[in-house]
């Protein structure tokens, strides 16, 4: 049976602290699509040492409904390349199936 990813887990294996407002000060969130696999979660949590967040968020799917999502913060740049290969793990997903 394959386990499914929690954002307990993740935020258990980078075991960090709560954050105040000026420590966040240059940090960015890229939003984890809802759906996406848990590896890829995985992956991007431990190549990028990104810290994983919870977020509530609007998601607009047939009605707009707000909801609990994984959100990976980090650095401008550790963000992007971080987008970069999400994309592309995603694409290869999909073409996969």
């Amino acid at each position: 049976m394959v386990k499914r990813l929690q954002l307990e887990d993740l935020e258990e294996s980078k075991s960090r602290e709560k954050i105040d407002e000026e420590e966040i000060e240059g940090l960015y969130d890229l939003i984890i699509p809802p759906g996406t696999p848990s590896y890829i979660i995985y992956d991007l949590v431990e190549e990028f040492d990104l810290d994983p967040i919870g977020r509530k968020i609007n998601v607009n799917i047939v009605e707009c409904d707000e909801r609990e999502v994984i959100v990976l913060r980090g650095t401008l740049e550790v963000v992007q390349a971080a987008e970069k290969f999400l994309k592309e793990e995603l694409e290869a997903w999909v073409q996969s199936e």
